[in-house]
């Protein structure tokens, strides 16, 4: 049986499958990942969470790489993997997605919020720190060019940042459990487009696993759980979901 024919085999005979998915998934979109040779974190220095509480300078240079980023990330759609991934949970009626990606696009394939599980935040809207109210970006943005000046929730004085888990900035506890909850339900883990070295988000898919699931790696290249897996597939993400469906 070949590697593909496993792959349906798996998928058709399981229950309840949860994805765990990484940026890999995302670049057949033509979103860079965060680490690779053109990836966001080359281009522009990281922000940690203490530097934007504590100075004003590093708040500006954050919005400043958010306004930037925005302008390429709002074209972004949907590719083949992420559709796949919502035709299979829509027709097994049942199955969850754990996300490292904070570009929405798990969403935008037709997966509902509570299908999703985003452990390192949604990056396009931005929320108040304090009060967490959410606000749009695209009003945060355009004040933002006007002014550069960083933006302040008017109800709180709090600080508004993107919805996003920044360098230094604590794991969300409720989508943690929630992730983790998932991954100990599941009879299958599909761990799609993560190099699995980002913790304590990359302990979720050997949780499944340690559950009783069966546990499949589809990522471009190796990774260091692939010893761990049921199934290992070193291809496109795109074109295996396609061979699959």
């Amino acid at each position: 049986m070949s590697d593909i024919e496993s792959f349906q085999d798996l998928i058709n005979n399981c229950s309840y499958p949860v994805f765990f998915t990484g940026a890999g998934i995302s670049t057949d979109s033509g979103i860079p990942d965060f680490r690779g040779p053109n990836g966001f974190w080359k281009k522009n220095t990281p922000i940690y969470f203490q530097d934007f509480i504590s100075s004003k300078e590093m708040r500006t240079k954050y919005w400043e790489q958010s306004v930037n980023f925005k302008s390429n990330f709002s074209k972004f759609l949907p590719n083949k993997g992420h559709e796949a991934i919502t035709s299979i949970i829509q027709k097994k009626a049942n199955g969850h997605c754990v996300t490292q990606n904070v570009d929405n696009l798990h969403q935008a394939s037709g997966l509902t919020d509570e299908q999703v599980t985003e452990i390192h935040g949604n990056a396009t809207y931005a929320v108040c720190l304090d009060c967490n109210q959410r606000f749009e970006l695209k009003s945060i943005h355009k004040n933002f060019k006007q002014n550069a000046e960083p933006p302040i929730c008017k109800d709180c004085n709090g600080f508004i940042k993107t919805a996003t888990i920044s360098f230094g900035q604590p794991m969300p506890e409720k989508e943690m459990l929630r992730a983790q909850h998932e991954a100990a339900n599941c009879d299958l883990m599909i761990a799609v487009g993560s190099s699995l070295v980002v913790y304590p988000a990359a302990t979720i898919p050997l949780l499944g696993k340690q559950g009783g699931a069966k546990l499949v790696i589809l990522n471009n290249e190796p990774t260091d759980m692939d010893q761990f897996a049921d199934l290992v597939i070193n291809a496109s993400i795109a074109e295996t979901f396609e061979a699959v469906l």
